[in-house]
């Protein structure tokens, strides 16, 4: 759907102004920030109940410091946290963690580097509190008696092995999603955690979204009516030569790979570019603020060059080269290439359903158990396609993939032939090629249509009306009233006392999560009395992981999969692969 500037500020009016309303969440919102703006602590402590630590902090390392491992070291808090140490084969990753990235203005926002956040001065000074590691196993032989847990954010391959060595050594653990690369592994992991009675948590990180958190309280109260239909996409503009899941390598791993060849060619402009700026005798604004950022950013891509210095010990860190022979020839790809590029490869990593889908089934799931009371539910089939008709033979995943769901609406029942009508359909859609749209969710109620939009933005309609401001009123059918108290009706005049009340709940800068999915799980580790638990707990990553392993099966197949109650639950040991958990092979 395209939506006016005008019409776009109006759902956004809308949204605010129906979770600000007396009848869904104003007393929690006002109370909220009343106590951020008094503490200057934020929200996120007070919407998920955790407080920042008064003597002591969770002494952390970060196996995996690539573009989500930093961009977790970017969401830590110092007042929660102290970095002991980090484990990154690739010097480039090592460089960023400290460093920063300073590509773009929001890849520095993302990823600040662990200099910036701690307040170092020096990569000297921030390596005398931090020790570095290679291979995330020696990192933990060496310090697990310093550490209280790990993140993990390395390829996909290797989180239920890193995991449960880290859980073995009776450390906590925080894996970025996809929680395991196949659902026996995720299985395992779970009963690692189990048995040895420690914190599992996964990065699905909408658990902990503001925004998000509000939008399912809509869904509980009714403003929508009842749900029946989730779309959910996202689209991206890759195309090949300008791949951000295809990383450049230095020219020495693959000299022929006109990727490879990017990096030097950049360093070369930059440095011209540094050279012209500096012989001129003034520069204007624009220009001194490029003469300042040009050095670090030419620091920055010759860290990226020197992974050349790894090209002959990516096989001794398990990585695999291979040879994919195709009518017009044959491909070849050295290990490092699948170490750099492990997203594009089914052994190392689970394409666009693992990477981006997870994500948005993970929010289907959160607003679909909202009308069942809060109850996770789980799907009851798929369908779905998966191609590649834009990108060579340089990769295994597949660069479009689309997807329908049918999870059980309010008195499904399979008994029953009209019980058995009652469904709640999703469908999904990830390409590449274009991004039109971007990425984002419309839930579609009876009532109401509500887009929660790059988990920024929630945007409010009643139906289809996208021109009506609207007001959140008690629900007087008597039919309904009991699940869903209110409802949604036009007002020409809007809410604007509620939309106050919901703009300042949702805060300034509206977080997507990380930062308070990191605190509650430190949180939760150094208050074991409270018995909380992270919210994507083992039981709630595995069913996203069920989710999009099985889809990914479906679409390479083309085919429709039932699925089996048994796969969501940890003590099964059926899983949709047909592969049993074994824990021996962790022995």
């Amino acid at each position: 759907m395209h939506l006016t500037p005008e019409q776009q500020a109006i759902g956004k009016e809308n949204f605010r102004a129906a979770i600000g309303n007396k009848l869904v969440n104003r007393d929690f919102l006002q109370k909220g920030t009343e106590q951020g703006l008094a503490s200057g602590k934020g929200l996120g402590a007070y919407y998920f109940g955790y407080e920042k630590p008064i003597d002591k902090k969770v002494r952390v390392a970060v196996l995996g410091t690539g573009d989500e491992g930093s961009v977790l070291i970017g969401a830590l808090n110092p007042d929660f946290f102290d970095v002991v140490a980090i484990a990154d084969v690739r010097p480039y990753n090592v460089y960023r963690a400290f460093h920063g990235d300073y590509y773009s203005p929001t890849a520095i926002k993302l990823r600040p580097g662990l200099m910036k956040l701690f307040g170092w001065e020096t990569e000297e000074e921030a390596r005398e509190h931090v020790k570095v590691y290679g291979p995330y196993e020696k990192l933990i032989e060496d310090e697990k008696d310093n550490l209280d847990g790990v993140i993990i954010a390395l390829p996909l391959h290797l989180h239920a092995p890193a995991a449960i060595a880290a859980m073995k050594a009776g450390l906590h653990v925080l894996t970025e999603k996809l929680m395991g690369h196949s659902v026996h592994e995720c299985k395992e992991m779970a009963r690692v955690a189990l048995d040895k009675k420690v914190l599992l948590a996964t990065g699905h990180q909408r658990h902990y979204s503001i925004l998000y958190h509000n939008a399912v309280d809509l869904i509980e109260k009714g403003v929508l009516g009842d749900l029946h239909y989730i779309r959910a996409q996202w689209h991206r503009n890759n195309l090949p030569g300008s791949d951000s899941w295809q990383n450049p390598m230095p020219e020495k791993a693959k000299p022929k790979d006109k990727q490879a060849k990017r990096l030097g060619k950049d360093l070369e402009s930059w440095e011209k570019r540094l050279a012209v700026l500096a012989a001129k005798p003034k520069r204007n604004a624009d220009e001194e603020a490029e003469f300042k950022l040009l050095p670090k950013k030419i620091a920055q891509k010759k860290a990226q060059i020197s992974d050349e210095e790894i090209v002959g010990k990516a096989k001794v860190y398990g990585y695999e080269s291979r040879k994919i022979e195709f009518d017009g020839g044959e491909y070849d790809r050295p290990a490092i290439e699948e170490l750099i590029r492990w997203r594009l490869w089914d052994r190392t990593g689970g394409g666009l359903m693992a990477e981006l889908g997870s994500h948005q089934l993970d929010a289907a799931s959160i607003f679909i158990a909202a009308v069942h009371g809060g109850k996770k539910q789980y799907p009851l089939n798929v369908s779905a396609a998966a191609g590649r008709p834009l990108f060579p033979v340089d990769r295994d995943v597949d660069d479009h993939v689309y997807c329908l769901f049918e999870y059980p609406a309010p008195g499904y029942d399979p008994d029953d032939p009209e019980g058995a009508k009652k469904k709640i359909t999703v469908a999904y859609a990830s390409i590449n090629g274009n991004g039109f749209g971007g990425y984002g969710e419309t839930v579609f109620g009876t009532k109401g249509t509500m887009l929660l939009e790059t988990e920024k933005d929630g945007l409010l309609f009643l139906g289809s009306k996208v021109d009506d401001k609207t007001r959140v009123v008690e629900n007087k059918d008597k039919e309904t009233k009991d699940h869903q108290p209110c409802t949604l009706v036009a007002d020409a005049k809007g809410d604007p006392i509620s939309a106050a009340v919901g703009t300042q709940g949702l805060g300034t800068d509206i977080s997507r999560g990380y930062t308070e999915e990191l605190e509650h799980w430190a949180w939760c580790i150094l208050h074991p009395e409270s018995k909380n638990l992270p919210h994507c707990r083992p039981e709630v990553a595995l069913a996203d992981a069920v989710i999009a392993l099985t889809t990914n099966q479906a679409a390479r197949d083309g085919s429709r999969i039932e699925f089996d109650p048994d796969w969501f639950k940890v003590e099964s040991n059926k899983t949709p692969e047909n592969i049993e958990p074994d824990l021996s092979r962790y022995a």
